[in-house]
């Protein structure tokens, strides 16, 4: 039985530097997966060849056994692979409500013909996704707010909720923890984990090694483009190659 999404022997150069080399890790349908790793390791790489943002020079990525390598993003997304991004990627002059409309209209493939009558189902499962999505992640009451007007921990959650509005089988996370304080920190871990809990498949990226150790079943570390360990966090955390490429060895 094939993984629910894995990468084949997954390779990317920009000109000499390969920033991700030879990479094959596989994930199991309902996992919480965190991937880690010093700066320049290749993370935010892997998940761009990964959802469709870069073509990979070597390999393939499979989802659900079937080669999505070559696809443009939105046919990924389609697909079932809905993401999130280091750096926010919200819209600020529109409405909470009509950010989380962009996933939901992504997922219907709904575009002008929204207008006409026969597209009216469409329009209607696109209003009830964006209001599920927006209550899953506590900004119903920010729903008519310009996105501008709303705290950077919000429109943390605001991306989360349109990659949401997606419906998505696998959520990827780039670094949701960044910029947050220890306590928004401690509610964004208690929030990914309740989506884990609901079933969802979740890859996530974080520096913040206390979110990610607490949460995750399974941790993939990177170091120079290649992975050097894939194991259960206490396995990572005790592990020779990864205390010297990235957590510290004490002296």
């Amino acid at each position: 039985m094939s993984a629910f999404l894995e990468t084949l022997q997954l390779g990317r150069t920009f000109g000499g530097l390969k920033a991700v080399d030879d990479v094959s890790i596989a994930i199991q349908q309902g996992e919480l997966v965190g991937l880690i790793g010093p700066n320049g390791a290749g993370k935010t790489t892997l998940f761009n060849l990964i959802s469709g943002f870069t073509a990979p020079t070597s390999g393939e990525v499979r989802l659900k056994g079937e080669r999505i390598d070559g696809l443009t993003p939105h046919d990924i997304a389609q697909r079932g692979i809905g993401r999130t991004f280091q750096n926010l990627r919200i819209f600020p002059n529109i409405s909470v409500f009509d950010n989380v409309t962009v996933g939901a209209i992504g997922h219907e493939n709904i575009g002008l013909g929204s207008i006409l009558p026969w597209q009216k189902a469409k329009s209607d499962r696109i209003t009830q996704k964006s209001f599920e999505a927006l209550q899953a992640v506590g900004l119903l009451e920010e729903a008519d707010q310009l996105a501008a007007n709303i705290s950077y921990g919000k429109r943390k959650y605001l991306e989360i909720a349109r990659a949401l509005a997606m419906q998505p089988d696998l959520l990827i996370l780039d670094e949701p923890a960044a910029g947050l304080n220890e306590t928004e920190t401690q509610h964004l871990a208690s929030f990914i984990s309740r989506l884990h809990q609901e079933g969802r498949t979740i890859i996530l990226i974080e520096h913040d090694m206390r979110l990610v150790m607490s949460i995750c079943q399974r941790v993939i570390v990177l170091a120079s483009g290649r992975k050097i360990c894939d194991g259960t966090p206490d396995m990572v955390q005790k592990d020779t190659g990864v205390l010297e490429a990235y957590l510290g060895v004490d002296e």
